[in-house]
């Protein structure tokens, strides 16, 4: 008998009958003796249906009632799935964030989960109850209702993980696993087995949205054992992921290929050459809760350098803003900047005892006439910014050039 936490996402349970669906595969799980946490999310679409009902009354929604608001939609799918239990003669009983209790910061619509009472699920579990938890949500030290943020059920499954030592966490979604890069784009693109933490974060920072990258981390951080399912097929082992020490790991250089098509990249030419100049034009841009990803900085001469770094495309023109004022101060020479890039990155452990990647990677780009904007590397990964419109045909030469189609 084991301890399972299994999460199932809002297309999972879309309708009344993908719940039925749910609570028979849950079931199945149930008889063969193991206790089940199951964490669920809003039926697909209705989040979004919340969040627009709320933007008609109020523009900018005040954060703390915004929480209150869509965390409703939670609620109900905890409340069908159990009685959809109860009618296959299961004992279950559901829970809001608030009543686990899941305790989090005071950061609504993006807060972080502090710790968990478990008790009350352990004692459920303890009288036979299938534990059903709403996703994507907590509760402050004040009592108020806070939301996590997007992908924010996949944190509450992994945190209830990690609370209850479970012995594994499920994820269950529309896809059968963790593939070598998008099977949309590469029809051949092969489902991996296992993959390091490591490489999992990586992934998902880099664009694959298979997990939330807070989810990811937060399995890594308190070693808990993740795997990655289809809610639509009965059958499959779909992909664990572990850790590089572990025996059993598919020997690749290359895990996957990564790409996210939501950047936009700023370059200030003509920066003063000086020790704190780089604070100076990031720092506001921080202050702005903004994100940067790659940092490019040109060797300078004459006293001046070219900067260029990357950010999120929805903060592009909000970038922009904040540097007018300080390229009057810095005395910059002028902006260039485009919202019409992408990021493409190969992945793996691989890569530590394995030369070569990198110059395998921009070979086979340079064959293809793509051009390389801007690198930026790390232990396990390579990634380069190019032209958008190049990023499918990047994706699929470099998998055919790494062999990820091959078996391993």
């Amino acid at each position: 008998m084991a301890l399972i936490v299994q999460k199932y996402g809002g297309t999972s349970v879309g309708s009344t009958e993908r719940i039925k669906n749910v609570a028979r595969r849950v079931a199945k799980w149930s008889a063969q003796g193991h206790q089940l946490v199951v964490v669920v999310s809003a039926m697909a679409g209705e989040t979004n249906r919340l969040v627009a009902l709320a933007k008609e009354v109020q523009a900018h929604p005040d954060a703390r009632e915004f929480d209150v608001m869509v965390s409703t939609g939670e609620q109900v799918t905890i409340a069908l799935l159990s009685m959809a239990l109860m009618e296959l003669g299961l004992k279950a009983r559901s829970y809001t964030g608030t009543q686990v209790k899941i305790l989090t910061d005071n950061a609504f619509t993006r807060a972080r989960i502090m710790r968990i009472d478990e008790d009350r699920i352990r004692s459920d579990l303890a009288s036979g109850c299938v534990v059903v938890v709403a996703g994507f949500q907590g509760v402050d030290e004040a009592g108020n209702i806070t939301t996590l943020g997007r992908g924010g059920s996949d944190t509450t499954g992994v945190a209830l993980a990690a609370a209850l030592k479970a012995d594994e966490c499920q994820i269950y979604t529309d896809v059968d696993g963790v593939y070598t890069t998008d099977p949309r784009i590469v029809p051949e693109a092969r489902r991996l087995k296992t993959i390091t933490f490591e490489e999992m974060l990586e992934m998902a920072s880099l664009g694959s949205r298979v997990l939330q990258i807070r989810s990811v981390e937060f399995a890594g951080k308190y070693r808990v054992k993740l795997r990655v399912l289809s809610s639509f097929e009965e059958q499959g082992e779909g992909t664990l992921i572990t850790f590089e020490e572990d025996e059993n790991m598919e020997q690749a250089i290359i895990s996957g290929i990564a790409f996210n098509r939501d950047e936009a990249k700023i370059t200030i030419l003509g920066v003063p050459d000086r020790p704190g100049i780089a604070y100076q034009i990031l720092g506001p841009v921080g202050d702005a809760d903004i994100d940067v990803d790659m940092i490019v900085q040109n060797v300078g001469h004459d006293g001046l350098t070219d900067f260029s770094f990357t950010v999120h495309r929805n903060d592009y023109r909000k970038s922009l803003d904040i540097l007018k004022p300080v390229m009057a101060h810095i005395k910059a020479r002028d902006v260039v900047s485009g919202d019409t890039i992408a990021k493409v990155s190969v992945v793996g452990v691989g890569m530590r005892s394995h030369a070569g990647i990198a110059s395998t990677m921009f070979r086979t780009l340079a064959e293809e006439g793509i051009n390389i904007q801007m690198i930026s590397t790390s232990e396990i990964k390579v990634s380069v910014v190019i032209d958008e419109k190049y990023v499918e045909l990047a994706v699929r030469v470099l998998h055919k050039a790494f062999g990820l189609e091959q078996p391993v």
